[in-house]
């Protein structure tokens, strides 16, 4: 199900405004224009690629949202990619993209360990031989959901003259499956009443997520603790994976190196 937050056109023509442009996209915009074609997993509002045309990128560009409202936004902002309605369950690719980017901590949301697993094997199938796979995913270390707390408002403009409220509060942290269950709230003149949306994202620790890269057929050649490159230590906010697609895949999808 998509959340909320994405899934409301309200609220995803907000999203660029409570999430503006960052260390992590330039990281990423690097990486995208080295690239011949690119598959965005997640595009969310679509800015990565839609930055990437603007500076020049000549070759293949697609973005992948399962939430109509969010490509709405990158359609507007954007016309000269590729926008795909659905996620890598509905869609299928085979040796199409040198780079697969999910960004903005979309990795977090597969929940499920074959969720995780059919992602992972989908995007591998989507790479060329030697493909790369970035993406990130919060370090469980830095227990980045004890600042999500209510007393912590953000106050944005609502494109309308007023102002939008915006603040986290956690409902429930399991360490037995990695989740952390929270809502964010938006509080504003655009709506009668407060919007809640509920989100559930995992946490995965390195030697659990290198598992599942393993199994998919995936080699990490790359790995930060932040966005200027940092070494990753327990305590780094960020995993950041950069990921090359080792060997073959057989006829039924399951990964076998060479």
């Amino acid at each position: 199900m998509v959340d909320r937050s994405f899934a409301d056109p309200s609220l995803a023509a907000l999203y660029d405004t409570l999430n503006p442009w960052g260390p992590g996209d330039d990281f990423c915009l690097g990486l995208v224009m080295s690239a011949g074609s690119v598959l965005d997993v997640g595009c969310g509002t679509g800015r990565l690629l839609g930055q990437a045309r603007r500076e020049g990128h000549r070759g293949r560009l697609m973005g992948l949202d399962p939430a109509a409202a969010m490509l709405a936004q990158a359609r507007a902002h954007e016309p000269g990619v590729e926008w795909v309605l659905g996620d890598l369950r509905a869609r299928e690719w085979h040796g199409e993209f040198e780079l697969a980017v999910m960004t903005g901590h979309a990795f977090q949301v597969l929940l499920g360990d074959e969720e995780l697993r059919l992602a992972l094997r989908a995007v591998r199938a989507a790479l060329v031989p030697g493909g790369r796979f970035v993406f990130e995913t919060r370090n469980p270390g830095a227990r980045a959901w004890e600042t999500w707390t209510a007393d912590r408002v953000r106050e944005i403009p609502d494109g309308h003259g007023g102002v939008v409220r915006v603040w986290h509060e956690v409902e429930s942290v399991s360490p037995a499956d990695d989740r952390v269950t929270f809502t964010e709230t938006f509080d504003g003149t655009l709506w009668e009443r407060p919007q809640v949306d509920r989100t559930t994202l995992r946490f995965l620790d390195i030697d659990t997520l290198d598992g599942f890269l393993r199994e998919a057929g995936f080699v990490v050649v790359e790995r930060y603790g932040d966005w200027e490159r940092g070494v990753l230590t327990p305590a780094s906010p960020e995993i950041i994976t950069v990921a090359e697609s080792a060997g073959h895949q057989d006829s039924d999808g399951q990964g076998a190196l060479q």
